[in-house]
Formats: C-alpha cells, structure tokens, sequence
C-alpha cells in the first residue's frame, strides 16, 4: 500500500540542503521567505558546541533522507523527548526531531541549507533550563513544523 502524503509546494520558499559529506539530504518548504523566519539558538551543552541556528515554520514542512542510514546518528540526551539528527561520517547536525501526538515535528538547523545566508536574522538565545518536559512538549507542538523521515 503507498501512501500519498501532502506535500506544500511553496515556490521560492522551498530550500535543499544537507550534511558536508551528502549522505544526509534535506528539503525545507516555509510559508514565508527566509528572512521572515526568526532563528533560534539554546544555551544545552549540545547547542553550544555545534552553534546550530534553528529554524522552524509550524506552516511548513521538513523532509529528510539519506543514502546510508547507518551513518545517520539519532542523538538523544537530556530529557530524550528528540533526536538529533547528525551524520557520523562529516558530524553536521541537520535537526531536531520528536514524536508528537500530531505525528512528527522538527527544528532545522539553517547551518545545513544551501542557501544558508537568506537567513539573516540574528539567532534570538534561549534557555530551557529548569523547563518541565510537559511545557516542552507543548512548546514544540506549537513551535516546531511537520517533519517526514524517508527511510
């Protein structure tokens, strides 16, 4: 049985990327032109040592694929509520993922794109310290945008 998934087609808003070696591959679809788009980063020990700038549109869509799934790494720390999508053979983390009542939900790292530098905005800084793992659960729901895993 195949499925037919809807897929937003955005135009000028749609954005392909991956890791440095090409095993992992991405494509992005916004709502909005890249600039509209505000970037986030964290204070976890994890967003500190990859300075990733994270960028999410709850009206878009993250797919992800790879040649060699063996050589993708699903890093779990913390609170393990998501993986962290990195490849094992060039370390580029791509995104964030977490499994949500709604189905799938993720956090890109604009670092990944191709066309990187349309994001401008400076990476507004948070910390989720002390965060309970309800309210991030919920914070994600809201915040984070469709995803879709292509094994």
């Amino acid at each position: 049985m195949t499925l037919a998934l809807s897929i937003p087609k955005f135009d000028c808003m749609d954005h392909q990327g991956g890791c440095h070696c090409g095993n992992i591959r991405v494509r992005l679809a916004l709502s909005k032109p890249p600039e509209d788009n505000p970037l986030r980063a964290c204070t976890c020990s994890f967003c500190r040592s990859h300075n990733p700038r994270m960028v999410a549109d709850p009206g878009g869509l993250f797919e992800v694929w790879a040649d060699d799934w063996s050589l993708v790494e699903n890093y779990r720390f913390g609170t393990q509520t998501c993986d962290f999508l990195i490849c094992r053979r060039c370390g580029v983390f791509i995104a964030a993922v977490s499994e949500m009542a709604a189905g799938l939900r993720a956090v890109v790292n604009a670092n990944c794109l191709i066309d990187r530098e349309r994001f401008k905005s400076v990476a507004a800084v948070h910390d989720f310290d002390g965060e309970t793992i309800e309210t991030r659960l919920s914070r994600r729901a809201a915040n984070w945008m469709p995803a879709i895993i292509r094994r």
